[in-house]
């Protein structure tokens, strides 16, 4: 295989739902299609430069995976509300950007049972199922809800957080030590659990703003990964500007190196030079 060269800002890695999953990563302009590199060495080298993925303007410093500091305290996509939806303030009529609340808060919303790390609940816009999951590194996924907007996904979710993590475990989901598990009975099972305040939260909305997804079916979700890490070694370009390695699988957002893994999708914004062999 020739050599690949490509120089430009790293953005977080495009996933298609194959088995397994097909992974392309954006530097600058040019697409890398990395699953055809496993077992290749490959060479990130960060430039020093950091620009804004919102506005381009260069930055010290990337805030929220990639947007300079004015950006990041501008714009909807960067308030607190995006981490806790639960804390949606666009009813109160605060929203940074009510247009862009339009556009992506009031939405048709899914909230979801993931296998990533051990069984999560989760929520994710309607246009971002599957892509949402795989990016998490989940082995399994199961839509539970269809809600109208983010904030009564997230109060959903609230409700569910009682019973289930609602984060995954970055280590475990690197090193594949997850069991598939029956998601199916698991939704059955917390649908009873949460039942009380699920109506609670219908009688208030309307039912027709949170339905329950009683039949779906479970996905079930394949990397492409040649062989696990043991022990996890996390590199950060902040700290050191070279990471190079044998790529020996990609996971949700990261690449897993015989040398260690980096979290692409933590570096959006950053300049690198890509080079495979």
């Amino acid at each position: 295989m020739a050599q690949i060269n490509a120089s430009g800002h790293l953005r977080k890695m495009h996933v298609s739902l194959l088995k397994p999953v097909e992974y392309t990563l954006p530097i600058g302009d040019q697409l890398i299609p990395l699953n055809p590199l496993l077992g290749k060495t490959i060479r990130l080298a960060y430039s020093g430069l950091i620009n804004c993925i919102h506005c381009d303007r260069k930055s010290n410093k990337s805030f929220s995976q990639g947007y300079c500091y004015p950006c990041f305290k501008r714009l909807a996509q960067c308030d607190s509300c995006i981490v806790s939806p639960e804390k949606c303030h666009y009813f109160e009529g605060s929203c940074r950007e009510p247009e862009w609340g339009d556009e992506h808060c009031m939405q048709d919303h899914f909230v979801y049972l993931a296998n990533s790390s051990g069984i999560k609940v989760g929520i994710t816009r309607g246009t971002q199922v599957p892509t949402r999951w795989m990016d998490q590194g989940a082995i399994q996924a199961l839509p539970i809800f269809r809600v109208s907007n983010r904030l009564q996904s997230g109060l959903v979710e609230m409700v569910y957080k009682q019973h289930v993590a609602d984060r995954t475990n970055w280590r475990a989901m690197l090193k594949g030590e997850v069991d598939v598990v029956a998601l199916e009975a698991e939704r059955d099972k917390l649908l009873s659990l949460c039942e009380g305040e699920i109506t609670q939260l219908q009688n208030q909305y309307g039912v027709q703003a949170i339905q329950s997804i009683p039949n779906a079916d479970a996905v079930s979700i394949e990397y492409p990964v040649l062989e696990y890490p043991v022990k996890i070694t996390s590199f950060n370009f902040d700290k050191q500007a070279v990471v190079e390695g044998t790529l020996m699988g990609i996971k949700g957002q990261y690449l897993i190196l015989d040398t260690g893994v980096i979290n692409i999708r933590k570096f959006s914004a950053y300049h690198i030079e890509f080079t495979a062999d």
